[in-house]
């Protein structure tokens, strides 16, 4: 679920200019520490966290690959609902749910590609008050 959501954003960014693709770059190295963090935070041995640390961004680049050309199909709901269905778990039994995240992929994705470039640069640099847990900025 994380990728999905992240991937309307990474997907705006990549399209952008040099520097929307280095913030695009940056969100994806924060992805992946997170997941280091959040391994080691969970006792997981330091033997095994750089392989699940590598399978996570791997399934980053894939996923976001495959919703990337999901998007851009002939029908975009249909197909970003059947890659959702086929990578978030339980949804492949449930394909209204599905169809629901596609559409507000879609939506995101949409709406983010109608932001200027500068409006994200800032937004990104300076997230609004409350934005991130414990009121940090």
């Amino acid at each position: 679920m994380i990728i999905l959501l992240m991937f309307p954003l990474l997907e705006r960014l990549q399209g952008g200019e040099a520097g929307e693709r280095r913030l695009a770059r940056l969100l994806a190295e924060t992805f992946v520490t997170d997941i280091d963090d959040s391994l080691r935070e969970m006792g997981v041995g330091d033997l095994s966290v750089p392989k699940k640390v590598k399978r996570a961004a791997q399934a980053l680049g894939e996923r976001c690959l495959a919703y990337r050309r999901a998007a851009a199909a002939s029908e975009p709901v249909h197909a970003l609902a059947h890659e959702i269905g086929a990578t978030v778990p339980g949804l492949d039994r449930h394909p209204e749910g599905a169809e629901a995240l596609a559409r507000m992929t879609l939506a995101s994705l949409a709406a983010l590609r109608a932001v200027p470039a500068e409006s994200l640069h800032v937004a990104l640099a300076e997230p609004p008050e409350g934005l991130l847990p414990g009121g940090a900025a």
